[in-house]
């Protein structure tokens, strides 16, 4: 099973959801560490459910519309706890599309250049903001034992990956800037 199997395995283990409810967990809460499309969590959801690993009840909303909600079963708990407590993730393969245009962008412009590095610079203020304004919805540190530390735990990543960011951006301009001289 794939990574968006077990994050789908650990929202319903928090509690049980619509896959319209996933599908927006990944675009809230998840977004900081694992995104997933629409069109990828039914599969998934489906694959889940073949397995045993879910299962589902339908809800009448309305007078017509049926919805499915999703619940874990045992042996999906079993299946999620097993891979949390795996320490032999396989190493992450970096990926950054950004990165990568950087690593060619001799075939552009030196003003392209900074453009570019002005603009994901923004990018990473805005969603440092963002993730600073969600720390101060935080009442202090919440206890170990509560799911909202391990919330505050990934926020805490999120926010130290952006300000590296900034940090690394505002180098990189000031590097521009002093061979522009």
């Amino acid at each position: 099973m794939g990574t968006l199997g077990y994050a789908i395995l650990g929202l319903l283990h928090r509690r049980s959801m619509t896959g319209y409810e996933l599908s927006k967990e990944f675009e809230s809460g998840l977004f900081e560490v694992w995104s997933a499309k629409h069109s990828q969590i039914y599969p998934e959801l489906k694959s889940l459910y073949e397995a045993g690993l879910i299962d589902y009840q339908v809800e009448i909303s309305g007078t017509v519309l049926e919805k499915k909600v999703y619940t874990i079963t045992s042996d999906g708990e079993q299946m999620l706890r097993k891979w949390v407590q795996d320490s032999s993730a396989a190493p992450q393969t970096p990926k950054d599309e950004f990165r990568l245009r950087l690593f060619f962008s001799d075939c552009a412009s030196a003003n392209n250049r900074r453009q570019q590095l002005e603009n994901r610079l923004a990018q990473h203020r805005q969603r440092l903001e963002r993730l600073e304004k969600d720390q101060d919805k935080f009442d202090g540190i919440p206890p170990q034992d509560d799911q909202a530390f391990n919330d505050y735990l990934v926020l805490l990543g999120g926010i130290f990956r952006e300000q590296a960011a900034c940090q690394w951006l505002e180098t990189c301009l000031e590097l521009c800037r002093q061979r522009e001289e």
